[in-house]
């Protein structure tokens, strides 16, 4: 009992012993963490820690609003659906040029036209010259205002731009016209290079692409007429001349007509092409026929370039590389120049032809590009003045197709006018069906289906004017954007199996439609 007592009168005096230890204890603890963290500079280290994550954060508003506010957005050109140029007293040829005259995303149209004087305060006679004069003009694509203008000389031959521009040259266009050949730049209307030329028979001549000066002397090939030629880059980088003759499509090296003109330009053979050309002459026999009408190449890639070959009653697909004929398809008649686009989902250029089948009656039939066969085909009346098919690419690995005519059912007669003419568009993806647009009246002297920019902004230009280029009448340059012509038009079902969707998700699917460059 006494010791209990004991114990227990003693443990105030112990515990406060106790707190006392236990305070000096923790008093320690406290002095050596803190001199821890001053001898390692913790302290400090937060400190900056802190700094560091408020100037992080400054830093990304500072980003944040120069964004949003300082730095402006990319802005899309502001363009018009449609717009019309009109040209008085004038006449035009079938040309037209799609390219970037201007330093907006929108490609622009550039054309001639004949006339007395430009619409940019000139005169023909005021820049000496004879009066009406050709006028190369470029019209910006947005709104159909004149760019710039240049008059050359009478009378009009032909015109090729989208010409890749490579080192050491300055002109994008070349303008056949008078007597000569003149070189424009299609941002400036800068005249590159004006080249005078008199040839009385089929001959040669080399030119320079910086001055447009001759390079040596001119090569006559031989007596035989030559109708048309096309210059060609092999897949080893030679360089052939496209010949049509009267017995077929040949090709001549660059290199030997060089030699004949006593220039050394560094050219060179292709050895595949070389071991079929005939020793006497050099010509590389492409195709024979006696009835070649056009030659077009069908560019699929780098290597694998094909010639479209068509003659009066045939059209022939070959080999650019092996010079082997890949198909042939046999037509009555075929009207005009073909064109390629994409009908099935095979990434292979398929051939649009217009064949005359008789009695006022035309047949559009989409070729199979790897084998010739008739993938699709619809007879239409062959209104006078009807431009050759078109077609644009689309993001679903098919083509949107475009032609003119009239649909049977939807003429008056059998005989078609002058002035009953329409345009439909085919989607491949429905193509038991047509989309048939509004008359056009006019006589339609140029057509072209194009993308104004990249990958977006479908639309067709059209050039319509007199039917002779010596008329005075007047012009009119046209743009109208694809799908703006969608909801007025008139979905035509062919064939007789009907199309399971209603006009209007026909219609919704065209609108749907997402463009893309090849």
């Amino acid at each position: 009992m006494e010791a209990t007592d004991h114990a227990r009168e003693g443990d105030p005096l112990k515990r406060g012993e106790d707190g006392a230890e236990a305070g000096t204890a923790s008093q320690g603890t406290e002095l050596k963490k803190r001199s821890c963290k001053e001898n390692f500079g913790l302290s400090k280290l937060t400190h900056w820690r802190t700094g560091v994550f408020f100037l992080s954060l400054f830093l990304c508003l500072i980003i944040v609003f120069a964004f949003s506010f300082i730095i402006p957005c990319p802005v899309r050109p502001q363009y018009l659906s449609t717009w019309n140029r009109t040209y008085s007293e004038a006449a035009s040829y079938d040309f037209l040029g799609i390219e970037h005259a201007s330093d907006d995303k929108v490609m622009d149209v550039v054309f001639v036209y004949k006339s007395t004087e430009g619409t940019q305060n000139f005169t023909c006679t005021g820049s000496g010259l004879p009066s009406p004069c050709v006028i190369l003009s470029a019209v910006d694509g947005t709104d159909g205002e004149t760019l710039w203008e240049r008059p050359l000389s009478p009378e009009f031959h032909w015109a090729q731009c989208g010409l890749e521009k490579k080192m050491g040259r300055n002109w994008d266009c070349l303008v056949s016209h008078a007597d000569g050949i003149t070189a424009v730049d299609k941002r400036t209307a800068f005249l590159a290079m004006q080249t005078i030329l008199s040839l009385l028979q089929t001959q040669l001549v080399l030119l320079s692409g910086k001055t447009g000066d001759q390079i040596g002397s001119t090569v006559i090939l031989d007596s035989i007429e030559k109708a048309n030629h096309l210059l060609h880059r092999t897949a080893g980088g030679s360089y052939y001349v496209l010949l049509q003759k009267d017995t077929g499509l040949y090709g001549l090296s660059l290199k030997r007509i060089a030699a004949k003109a006593g220039v050394a330009a560094g050219l060179q053979d292709d050895k595949r092409w070389e071991k079929q050309a005939v020793a006497t002459s050099g010509f590389v026999p492409i195709y024979e026929s006696d009835s070649v009408r056009h030659v077009l190449t069908k560019d699929e890639s780098d290597d694998k370039t094909k010639f479209v070959v068509v003659s009066e009653t045939e059209v022939a697909v070959v080999d650019a590389r092996k010079l082997l004929l890949l198909w042939r398809h046999n037509t009555s008649s075929v009207l005009g120049l073909p064109s390629f686009g994409h009908f099935n989902k095979d990434n292979v250029l398929d051939v649009v032809i217009q064949e005359d089948i008789g009695n006022n009656t035309k047949r559009i039939a989409i070729l199979d590009g790897k084998s010739g066969g008739v993938l699709w085909e619809v007879d239409l009346l062959a209104s006078p003045n009807s431009p050759r098919p078109a077609s644009i690419h689309t993001t679903n690995s098919v083509s949107v197709f475009m032609f003119w005519g009239v649909f049977s059912s939807q003429a008056t007669s059998s005989v078609p006018l002058a002035e009953d003419r329409r345009s439909y568009m085919l989607h491949p993806l429905y193509s038991k069906v047509l989309l048939e647009s509004t008359n056009v009246n006019d006589h339609i002297i140029s057509f072209k289906a194009t993308l104004m920019e990249r990958g977006r902004h479908a639309a067709y230009i059209l050039l319509t004017g007199p039917a002779s280029e010596e008329a005075d009448a007047t012009v009119v340059l046209c743009k109208r954007k694809l799908k703006q012509d969608v909801p007025s038009s008139k979905v035509l079902p062919i064939g007789t199996e009907p199309e399971l969707e209603t006009d209007e998700e026909i219609k919704e699917a065209f609108n749907r439609l997402r463009f893309s460059d090849l």
